[in-house]
């Protein structure tokens, strides 16, 4: 893979999608279908997905592809892949609330090594570079031309006070219950793989799900925590939360910085 060419592309695509759903996002209606498994899907999600995909193929097309809304992709497996969440937080879209994503990743042998972030609404855009490491771009966010790239890296965690981030559609008891089991300074919700990002720059410590995710949900905000030093395990048993699953589906998982002393399941 020639990661330079990745990075342009993935950004690129990213910034495109974000343009088309937000086109989407600021009409006066747009209709709200549901999905097989009841999940939601919208026009935005649609049109961003067949965008991306087109970019990548067009790109990549010896690299198998693994998206969300192509049903077809999720029987496909292969050592390294494309996955992407062209609209990650959909009820946050729906309830234009913001805290939505444009998700592209890169996987290798189980682990996504590189990704792009998109927060279109907010205007905060998180990828990996070339050499893997993260950066935050800040500006205009122009499709032609990076703009001043901030370096990104975990906190280093006050274990007495830890910052919390947790899921803002999906915040149950048992999220609670285990969010109770640290000493936490401050607890935010986030909606969509804006979480990860929120672990990346420092801004929160730890991210627990205990919850259903798919791997197009978190590949790209792994990525870009792994850059920022940051890491993704496994809730039950603390190993690392690999990629290329049965159905694409992941378990329940923890994102940190390193030195929070995780606590068991």
């Amino acid at each position: 893979m020639d990661f330079n060419r990745l990075e342009t592309v993935m950004r690129k695509l990213a910034l495109e999608a974000g343009d088309v759903i937000m086109e989407i996002y600021n009409s006066d209606d747009f209709e709200v279908k549901s999905k097989s498994d009841d999940s939601p899907v919208t026009a935005a999600d649609e049109a961003a997905d067949a965008l991306i995909s087109a970019g990548l193929r067009a790109e990549f097309p010896d690299v198998l592809l693994v998206t969300e809304e192509q049903a077809d992709s999720h029987a496909a497996t292969a050592p390294e892949f494309l996955i992407v969440d062209p609209l990650d937080g959909t009820k946050e879209f729906i309830h234009r609330r913001g805290d939505f994503t444009v998700n592209i990743a890169y996987v290798v042998d189980g682990t996504p090594i590189r990704g792009v972030v998109y927060a279109p609404a907010k205007g905060r855009m998180f990828f990996t570079r070339a050499n893997g490491a993260t950066v935050e771009e800040l500006g205009a966010l122009e499709k032609d031309a990076m703009g001043e790239l901030k370096p990104i890296s975990v906190s280093k965690p006050d274990n007495a006070a830890l910052m919390i981030v947790a899921s803002k559609s999906h915040r149950d008891q048992a999220t609670e219950d285990y969010i109770n089991k640290y000493a936490v300074k401050d607890s935010k919700s986030a909606g969509s793989s804006l979480k990860f990002c929120l672990v990346a720059t420092g801004e929160a410590d730890l991210y627990p799900r205990v919850g259903r995710t798919m791997e197009w949900d978190t590949a790209a905000g792994h990525a870009v925590l792994k850059g920022a030093g940051g890491d993704v395990v496994r809730f039950d048993d603390h190993t690392p939360l690999t990629y290329g699953k049965p159905i694409y589906e992941n378990p329940f998982f923890i994102a940190y910085a390193p030195g929070v002393e995780l606590k068991p399941a």
